[in-house]
Formats: structure tokens, sequence, C-alpha cells
């Protein structure tokens, strides 16, 4: 009849299930049944789509249909139900009809697992933001194919997840998935952990071990911080993925690599191949379909469900619930994330150790993410943040203070009338430097307040609108002294 799919048989009437598995044998289909304990386990185990005969059942069907959406179900009793993996019931149990309705199955399966995919994706990657749903519709893209896939981006973006994701969706779902950073592990230990080593190869090699490769036989091989293997590895992983055999250490019996591989890197590899510091022959073996994961200061959008995932997460480790109002999150959205979701990772565990059971406000979270903070490099701030953050306060009119305190600096340095303006300085064809200017005006309204408040920081702070620890890192960072 044509189906390629197994059946799974999960009903307590012995003997229909006895009659069902002869139909199904002299069809020559694939079945299985057995305790109820083993057939739950066989569905949530079951990578593919199976075809289930449900009959009697110890819980609710739509508990089971939609707790085990990716498979199809037919029913071998009438039930009050409507699910789109039910395809029917299965009231005579003949030939023909049994026939009909496997014949309906294969059709639903590939609608089956797309749904499979889209639950993987939604459940690996958390985000709706533009540059996510476009990583997703990479993945889908390359998850069913052999090639070899590179993923790009910074420190902490969830390269790893991504990694999982294609492999999950892959052809080699059902194989392992074996990872390895090849920045954590010694020059000369990396060939044997990819590799492994033969008995005797070499001092403390007791007894013969498998590698990364052999390990990973018929799955995924991820090769994270694939920038910073020696260039001696890099030739001999070069010609494993020409030729697709290796050899152990000290072993001289070629092994089959049937693995597929996905690299990994923060650095720039086009950069290191212009310094002879990466090969570029392994460069273009690797990256056949590149990815590139978005830093998360542009999936701000995504924060919210980040957070809930997370939250989600270290609940099981911490025994604690937390939350984060409006306010603590509109403040997480405005810092820059220099480490991306694993630091909002750690952000959110400490949070779980400092506020258990409570909700998060942006007086809670640490300083430099309340979205006052000053960053160590004065370039890294927008100008008119900088100025403004002098007079950041309960109860004050940022815009107004900013633009009369503005006008008020002019009207000390520049000459009345010049260019016509209102105390502007005139930019004139070398123009000027903002930032520079900027920076002055602080630095003297910083000095103001120092001296109007006879070096008390504290008091100064107060003039100033901002908080005594904001005060002190402007101090240090510019060097200001008591006199």
């Amino acid at each position: 009849m044509g189906f390629n799919g197994c059946v799974l048989i999960m009903d307590h009437n012995q003997e229909r299930r006895s009659r069902l598995e002869a139909i199904l044998s002299f069809m020559q289909v694939e079945w299985r049944s057995g305790s109820r304990a083993n057939d739950l386990a066989c569905l949530r185990e079951q990578p593919h789509t199976m075809t289930v005969l449900l009959g009697e059942t110890d819980s609710l069907p739509e508990e089971l249909l939609q707790e085990h959406a990716q498979h199809v179900f037919i029913t071998l009793e009438p039930l009050r139900v409507t699910a789109a993996n039910l395809l029917g019931t299965l009231n005579d149990l003949t030939y023909d009809e049994l026939t009909r309705l496997l014949g309906q199955a294969e059709h639903w399966r590939p609608v089956a697992q797309s749904h499979k995919q889209e639950q993987c994706l939604k459940e690996l990657l958390v985000g709706e933001s533009p540059s996510m749903q476009a990583v997703k519709g990479l993945i889908r893209q390359v998850a069913g194919k052999q090639a070899n896939v590179l993923l790009l981006g910074e420190s902490g973006t969830g390269k790893e997840v991504i990694a999982q994701a294609i492999h999950s969706l892959s052809q080699q779902a059902e194989g392992p998935f074996v990872p390895i950073n090849c920045g954590a592990i010694p020059a000369e230990l990396l060939e044997s952990e990819l590799f492994g080593h033969e008995k005797g190869a070499f001092t403390g090699a007791v007894s013969a071990r498998k590698g990364r490769f052999e390990l990973a036989n018929g799955g995924t091989l991820f090769l994270d911080e694939i920038g910073d293997m020696p260039l001696p590895m890099q030739v001999k992983l070069l010609r494993v993925l020409q030729e697709r055999t290796f050899e152990r250490v000290g072993g001289t019996r070629p092994i089959k690599a049937n693995v597929r591989i996905i690299a990994a890197t923060h650095r720039d590899l086009e950069s290191m191949i212009r310094e002879q510091r990466f090969r570029e022959d392994l460069y273009y073996r690797l990256n056949v379909f590149p990815i590139t994961a978005p830093p998360l200061r542009e999936r701000r959008d995504d924060l919210s469900l980040l957070l809930t995932e997370l939250i989600e997460r270290h609940r099981a480790v911490h025994h604690v619930d937390l939350g984060f109002t409006p306010a603590a999150v509109h403040a997480l959205q405005g810092y820059h994330w220099p480490g991306n979701v694993r630091e909002l990772s750690n952000l959110v565990e400490r949070m779980m150790i400092l506020c258990p059971d409570k909700q998060v406000e942006p007086m809670d979270l640490p300083e430099k993410y309340r979205g006052d903070h000053v960053p160590e490099s004065f370039d890294d701030m927008d100008e008119q943040a900088a100025l403004a953050s002098i007079f950041s306060g309960d109860g004050v009119d940022v815009d107004h203070e900013v633009a009369s305190f503005f006008d008020m600096e002019m009207q000390a340095q520049v000459p009345a009338g010049v260019n016509g303006d209102a105390h502007m300085p005139e930019l004139g064809d070398e123009g000027i430097n903002l930032k520079e200017m900027l920076a002055g005006i602080e630095v003297e309204m910083i000095g103001r307040a120092l001296d109007a408040s006879d070096g008390v920081v504290a008091r100064a702070a107060e003039h100033l609108g901002m908080r005594r620890t904001t005060l002190v890192e402007k101090i240090k960072k510019y060097g200001i002294g008591r006199e």
C-alpha cells in the first residue's frame, strides 16, 4: 500500500489489539504495541511522526492529542473531540478500512512534520523579532540538507542553541549532538579529543579512546570557537572534511566520518585569513551556509520573552519565582548588552538571589542596568544623553533644563551676536567637536557643583540631580581634582 511509517497501537482491549497486529503484519506495515507506560514513552521519544491507533485510554483524549500534536491519531472508538491531528475513527477492523485511513495518515505526515519543526524552533529559539525570524528561516532552509554550516556572531548570542535547532530538524536528529570547544582544549590534546587515540599512542594512553568524530557518528559535530583552533589542527581538520575519513592518534585504520559539521566563531575569520592565522581553504569548506546570530541589542523587543524563558529555566534550580515590572523591562531595553543573552541569563539568576519571589523594580537592578550608568568610553554615549544625564532626576524637566543650561553656557563663553544666532557658536568650515564640547560643559558644571558644596560629593550630586555613585564615576572618569 506504500505506507512507510510506523503504527503504534494504544489499546487495552487485548482481543482488538491482537487483530490489528495481525492485519498490520499482513499489510507488511511496521507496528508497535505494549503496555501503557511503554506506549507513552515511545510517543515522547519518537523523533518522527507516528500513526497512533487509539483505543481505550486512561487519560482524556483531548490532553493526549494536545501533548503529542506531531503525531497522527486514529481512534478505535467514537470520541466527541476534534483536532487537526485526529483523522477519524476506525469503526470496522477491516483491511480496506485500515488501508484507507493509513493512506490519509501518509498524506498528513508532512504537515505534522512541519508542525513539529515549528514547535522545535519556538522552544529552542526564543524571540519573534525580525532578526530572529530571519535566523529561523535560514534554519528551515538548511536543516534538511547535508551542507556544512558556519555560525557567526558575538559571544553569548546563542550560537550553540542555533546548532541544536539545526540538528533537531535535520536528517541526523536521531543521532547524537556532540559539541566541542576548540579554544578550551590545549593544542597538544585537541587532536586526540577530535579523532581519538589507540592504546599506547602517547604517555598516559593506557587504553583506546574514541574521539568526538566517532562519538558523533550518524549525528552532528558542533565545532565551537573554530577561530581558536591552532593552524596545525586546521590542516588535519581540512583533510577530514575533504576525504570524510580520519585515523585515531597512533592508529593506521581509516575510520569513516559520518557526521554533519556545524562550526561557530565570534572572530572575524576573513581578517584572520589576511593575517595568516586561519586557513582560507578551511574557511570555504566550513562557510557553505553562514548564519549570523543577532546580538541582543538588535532584538530588544525579544527581551520580555527571553526574561520569561530564563526565569522559568532558573526557577527549577533556585526554587523561587521572579518578575520584572514594565519599568524594569524598559530600563533593561536601554542597556547595550555586551554579553548578550548569556549576560541576561546571569542577571536573571542574580536577581533571583537578591529579590526572591518579588517583582524587580528599576532601583533593584545593578546600577549599570538602570539607564544612568556612565560607559567606560565617552564615544559610546549619545551626545544628548550625555548632557541630559546631568539633570536626570525625579520631577526635573530634562529638556527644559538642558536647553536653559546650554543657553547659559553659550552666553558665558561666546560673544553676543556671533553669527546672528542666540549665543550659538559658529560651525565654520572646519566644524566643531560636539562630544568634546559637551564633555567640557559636563566637567565645568561638576566643578561648579563641587565648589558650591565645599567638595561634598553627596551635596554636589543633589545640585546636579544625579545619584552620588554616578557623580563619583564621572569625577574618576574626567580626573576632576578637589581644587
